[in-house]
C-alpha cells in the first residue's frame, strides 16, 4: 500500500533527527605503513670497511634496518651488526685487523690459504654465534661450486656460513658444509639483494664496492684475481641492480684489497656515499607511504 505524501515527509524528518542525535562515528584514517627495509652489503675485502660508514649514517639519521644480508666481507659486517656489535667496536676491530687474523697460508692445489680463523675472529667480538640469536634477521650469501648458484644461509651456526661466503677462489680453500662445496658469494651474489627479499624486505638498499681502477696495472696475484672478478661482475652479473630500490656506491676503488690501515678513510667514504643517498631513500619511502618526502618519518 502506498504511503501518503504527508507521512513520507514525517518519516524523512524522523530519520534526519535520528541522524543528528546519533551521528555515525568517523572511521579513523589508516596510518601510513613504512615498508620493511632490507640492507644488502656487497663484498670487497678491506673495502668492505666502508659498510661501517654507511651503517653509522643510517643510525644517525634514524634509517631503520629490518633485515640485513651480506656477501663476503659484507657478510662479516652484516653478521656483526645483526648480532649487536656496536659501530665503534666494528671500526676499532677493522683498524687492528691484519690478514693473519682471518687467514693462514697453506700448501694446497685448491688455494694458497685457509680462512678457518675467520670463524674465531667473529666470535671474539660478537656475543652470539647462531642466526637464530641475531637481533636483526640475517642472511649470508655463498656460491655453490657445483651448481654455480647462490646459496643463502639463514639458520644454524653463523661461522661456517661466513667462511663459505668469504672463500675467495684462488686465495682461500673452498669450504665444505653438509656435503656441498662453497666459494665466495661474490661469484653468484655480488650484492645479495635476493637474500634480503627472502627475509621479507619490501624496500632494498644495496651497497656495492667497486675494485681497483682499470687504468692501473696489478702488482700482485690478488689484484689480478680481483680485477678479473670485477670485470666479470661489470659485464655479466649486474642483474641485482634492477631488483634494488636504492644503490649506494662508496668511492673505494683506489684502495687496495688489504688496506685495513686505511680504515678511517674507508669509513669516511661509506659515510659520504650514505649521506648523499639519504634524499633518495626518503623519496622512495615517501612514494611507498604517500607522505611528502620532507615530512616522511622513517620510523613509521
Amino acid at each position: 500500500m502506498e504511503v501518503p505524501p504527508p507521512l513520507n515527509w514525517v518519516k524523512s524528518a524522523i530519520q534526519a533527527i535520528r541522524g543528528f542525535a546519533y551521528p555515525k562515528e568517523a572511521v579513523p584514517a589508516k596510518a601510513p605503513r613504512r615498508p620493511r627495509i632490507g640492507l644488502a652489503l656487497g663484498g670487497g675485502f678491506a673495502r668492505g670497511i666502508s659498510h661501517i660508514g654507511v651503517l653509522r649514517v643510517f643510525e644517525a639519521n634514524h634509517i631503520p634496518i629490518d633485515c640485513i644480508a651480506g656477501t663476503s666481507v659484507g657478510a662479516l659486517i652484516a653478521a656483526s651488526y645483526a648480532t649487536g656489535v656496536p659501530i665503534e667496536t666494528m671500526q676499532h676491530r677493522a683498524e687492528t685487523t691484519r690478514f693473519k687474523d682471518f687467514g693462514s697460508w697453506t700448501l694446497s692445489r685448491l688455494g694458497f690459504a685457509t680462512n678457518e680463523r675467520l670463524q674465531r675472529y667473529l666470535y671474539q667480538f660478537s656475543s652470539f654465534d647462531h642466526f637464530e640469536q641475531a637481533g636483526i634477521p640475517l642472511a649470508i650469501a655463498a656460491t655453490d661450486f657445483a651448481t654455480g648458484q647462490a646459496a643463502y644461509f639463514t639458520r644454524g651456526e653463523i661461522g661456517p656460513a661466513l667462511r663459505a661466503s668469504c672463500a675467495y677462489p684462488g686465495l682461500f680453500l673452498p669450504v665444505k658444509l653438509d656435503g656441498r662445496t662453497y666459494v665466495d658469494g661474490f661469484l653468484a651474489a655480488p650484492v645479495p639483494v635476493d637474500a634480503a627479499r627472502l627475509l621479507g624486505a619490501e624496500l632494498i638498499i644495496a651497497v656495492y664496492l667497486d675494485s681497483a681502477p682499470p687504468d692501473e696495472s696489478p702488482t700482485n696475484v690478488m689484484e689480478v684475481i680481483g680485477r678479473a672478478f670485477s670485470i666479470m661482475s661489470r659485464n655479466v652479473n649486474q642483474t641485482w641492480r634492477a631488483r634494488a630500490d636504492v644503490i649506494i656506491e662508496p668511492e673505494v676503488n683506489h684502495f687496495a684489497w688489504d688496506d685495513f690501515a686505511q680504515t678511517p678513510q674507508l669509513v669516511a667514504a661509506g659515510e659520504a656515499a650514505a649521506r648523499a643517498a639519504l634524499p633518495h631513500i626518503r623519496s622512495v619511502i615517501s612514494h611507498r607511504t604517500g607522505l611528502p618526502a620532507a615530512a616522511t618519518p622513517v620510523n613509521l
